[in-house]
């Protein structure tokens, strides 16, 4: 089992880990939605530099998340051949001019088609450093109860936290099951051809899902058993106080959010525009 590739909490120390796991879930919501709305380019690289930053400050090891970076890469990747393949001509519509760089017909390549594409990477840049950071450094438990300690029913905060331990779990038994497989004769590394890996990744899924339901079914149980969701509220062992850095991690979403729309005031839209 490969345990580089699995990925869930992981212990650690520093400011980032020390923060409320629900300062952190606000930081990420509220910053992905500002670069999702805007297209602002000088907004995007600055978050782009603080993501990296963060990720860094962490102390997240590369081989921690090589192999989920390399997978959203190949998606973001295929996203952005996707868009240039159905409207080439969108950059120039959406920025009102033209300067072209490669004239090929229908696919002619331009500055502006380039400068919007150029966009959408600052926004995969943003997004995933973050949302690695949340994954890797939240103690599933103390997001729960944080969660719970600001209105949230304390049956969602246990989903949630259940949520996110099974994470870890559904990658655990899935690498089992694909050494078990290979095991058996079925070549699922970068040896077999490719249509012979995605076959073989199939018949692993098969397995995972059943056990994975029989799994749900269990801790279903066992927590009737238990009588949980009979009262109204419960206690927290891991509970972690809001502290001032946490007020301050907080109120810096907020001013960023607020620089997004100070932004569009100046813009007068959600694009910043290089070319007028």
């Amino acid at each position: 089992m490969n345990e580089d590739k699995v990925l869930g909490f992981q212990p650690g120390t520093g400011f980032i880990y020390e923060l409320n796991a629900t300062t952190k879930l606000i930081f990420l919501l509220l910053v992905s939605v500002a670069c999702m709305v805007t297209y602002d380019t000088r907004f995007l690289a600055a978050i782009c530099l603080l993501s990296v930053f963060c990720l860094k400050l962490s102390g997240i090891k590369w081989r921690q998340v090589s192999f989920v970076v390399k997978l959203i890469l190949v998606f973001a990747l295929l996203n952005l051949i996707t868009v240039y393949l159905f409207q080439p001509s969108y950059g120039q519509n959406l920025y009102g001019s033209k300067n072209v760089i490669v004239n090929a017909g229908y696919f002619t390549l331009t500055q502006e088609e380039l400068f919007y594409l150029f966009n959408l990477v600052l926004k995969y840049i943003c997004s995933i450093p973050l949302l690695l950071l949340f994954l890797l450094t939240t103690n599933p438990s103390q997001f729960a109860s944080s969660l719970n300690k600001i209105g949230v029913s304390y049956k969602i905060a246990y989903a949630v936290a259940l949520a996110l331990r099974y994470i870890p779990t559904i990658q655990n038994d899935y690498w089992s099951i694909s050494v078990a497989q290979q095991a058996r004769g079925n070549e699922l590394s970068k040896k077999a051809s490719l249509s012979k890996r995605i076959k073989g990744t199939l018949n692993i899924v098969k397995p995972l899902i059943f056990s994975s339901l029989t799994r749900i079914d269990t801790i279903s149980t066992a927590m009737q058993l238990r009588r949980f969701g009979s009262k109204k509220k419960r206690t927290w062992y891991v509970y972690q106080p809001f502290k001032l850095p946490d007020y301050l991690v907080s109120l810096l979403a907020l001013l960023l959010v607020a620089a997004v729309v100070w932004l569009w005031q100046i813009n007068q839209g959600r694009f910043f525009n290089p070319f007028k």
